[in-house]
């Protein structure tokens, strides 16, 4: 399964970024991350839109749509891997995660995806978002795999 995670804003060195090249490294599926940006100030709503535009635009032709929001569905570890087995027997060869900005994700986004999904009811910062979702992603990887890392 290919990975890639369209994100709005640009990540900086740090520690999240660290966190995010971590378990990438680990992790056997391909990760691809795509940073999207429109700096141009305008109102919430509009900026929604424009981030949309630009988030969509990334998602590679026949991949299955993950959104993330506060209002998706939430999964334990273990569901979470058994949707991503799910996607891969339905035949599809790439995951596309999208991360929204800070006024979150305009309705056509959510439209688009096959699934809208939360990490929870706590509110993350988004450039942490992205090794969370990683680290999830290899978490997955590993129950699948009957990898060691995973011992729930």
């Amino acid at each position: 399964m290919k990975i890639v995670i369209v994100a709005v804003g640009k990540a900086r060195n740090g520690p999240e970024l660290e966190l995010y090249h971590y378990y990438k490294t680990r992790l056997s599926w391909p990760v691809t991350l795509i940073e999207v940006e429109d700096k141009k100030t305008t109102t919430p709503e509009k900026r929604k839109s424009k981030e949309a535009a630009l988030l969509l635009a990334e998602v590679p032709n026949g991949a299955y749509i993950v959104v993330l929001d506060e209002r998706g569905k939430s999964f334990g570890s273990a569901a979470f891997a058994k949707k991503i087995a799910a996607c891969q027997n339905e035949g599809y060869g790439t995951m596309a995660v999208l991360i929204g900005g800070a006024d979150g994700h305009d309705e056509s986004v959510r439209k688009k995806a096959h699934l809208v999904l939360s990490l929870g009811e706590m509110t993350w910062p988004h450039m942490l978002v992205r090794g969370l979702l990683v680290e999830q992603l290899y978490r997955a990887w590993s129950i699948l795999h009957n990898h060691p890392y995973h011992r729930a």
